[in-house]
This record gives C-alpha cells, sequence and structure tokens, in this order.
C-alpha cells in the first residue's frame, strides 16, 4: 500500500514535469512568439486553477498547444488562455479542443470566426466586416481582441462558475491534493 502511495506521488511529479517541459519546448521550437516566459506561462495556470476546476497540468497543456499558434502573444495569449477555460466548460468540451478553436481563430481572424461559426459560436456581420478590416489594415491585435471579447461575451466566467459549485468544489479540492501529491512525489525522486 505504501509503495503504492509513493508510485502514485512521483507519477503526479512527473506529470506536472512533463506538462511544463512541454510548455519550454513549445516556447524554444516557437522562439519565444508568444513573448512570454515558462515561468509567466506557470503562474497563470497555478492561478487558473486555483479560479477554476482545471488542474495546472492540464492548463500547461493547453498552453503548450496554444504557443504554437504563434501570432498569439502577451496579454492576448493570457487572456486567450483564460479563454479557452471558460469555451471547454461552456461547452462540455476537452481543453484540446477548444484550444485548437481558439487558437485557429486568433492566429488567423479572418478564417478562424468562419471555423467558429461552424461550431455554434456567432459573430455578427458588423463585428466580421471589424475583423476583416483589422486584419487587412495589419492590426491583427485589434482583431484578435476583438474575438476575444465576443467569446467574453458569449462564454465568460463560465469556467468559474463551474468551480463554484458542489462538484466544482471537488474537483478543486482534489487539484489541491494533486498539487500535494506532486510536491511529495518531487522530493522521493
Amino acid at each position: 500500500l505504501v509503495n503504492r502511495g509513493i508510485v502514485n506521488f512521483v507519477r503526479l511529479a512527473g506529470q506536472q514535469e512533463e506538462a511544463e517541459r512541454r510548455v519550454t519546448q513549445a516556447l524554444i521550437s516557437t522562439n519565444f512568439a508568444a513573448k512570454l516566459t515558462a515561468t509567466q506561462i506557470k503562474e497563470v495556470a497555478s492561478s487558473l486553477q486555483s479560479l477554476t476546476t482545471f488542474g495546472d497540468e492540464a492548463v500547461l497543456g493547453s498552453s503548450a498547444l496554444l504557443l504554437t499558434f504563434k501570432d498569439i502573444a502577451g496579454d492576448t495569449f493570457i487572456e486567450a488562455q483564460k479563454t479557452i477555460l471558460d469555451v471547454s466548460a461552456a461547452m462540455g468540451q476537452d481543453l484540446k479542443t477548444s484550444t485548437i478553436q481558439v487558437g485557429k481563430a486568433l492566429n488567423d481572424p479572418i478564417k478562424g470566426i468562419g471555423a467558429l461559426r461552424r461550431v455554434g459560436i456567432q459573430f455578427s456581420k458588423t463585428q466580421e466586416e471589424q475583423i476583416k478590416s483589422f486584419v487587412e489594415t495589419n492590426q491583427v491585435a485589434k482583431a484578435q481582441g476583438l474575438i476575444l471579447e465576443e467569446l467574453e461575451s458569449q462564454f465568460g466566467g463560465m469556467a468559474e462558475a463551474l468551480a463554484d459549485t458542489a462538484s466544482g468544489a471537488l474537483d478543486q479540492m482534489n487539484n489541491s491534493l494533486g498539487d500535494l501529491g506532486e510536491e511529495i512525489g518531487r522530493n522521493l525522486q
């Protein structure tokens, strides 16, 4: 029984380490296009874990994937990561799917809103025209901001709202216990 517990703690530490390494390698592979450090992304993941039901290693996995979309950087990246959690929570889908959907939309706003439309996320004609105009005048960050604004208006706060339920509290407790297990596992390695 003790051996099984030790193995589980080491496994938890290993999963966290893998998630962190994915982020670091994605940053290196993309030549730090996101203009963020691994430490900053780790802090964002930890912060989001404390507010939602998503564990930090799951958020880091999403971040590593989001980093492959090289036109998403800085505050836009951080806002996108939060939005991805809200979209996943609202649509009942995994983080990978939401990360790809939001990442594609922000990386190529004109095509991306079409892809979002196909999964039920709607933009007004005016918004679509504004996004197109921003992209055509090389104001991609403004187009990304408009997309994130609309996603916020449709899904904003969903991940936090679900954390504020009985099952959400249980998920958060499990995440905290997982963090404790990771720490024990790191010390056992």
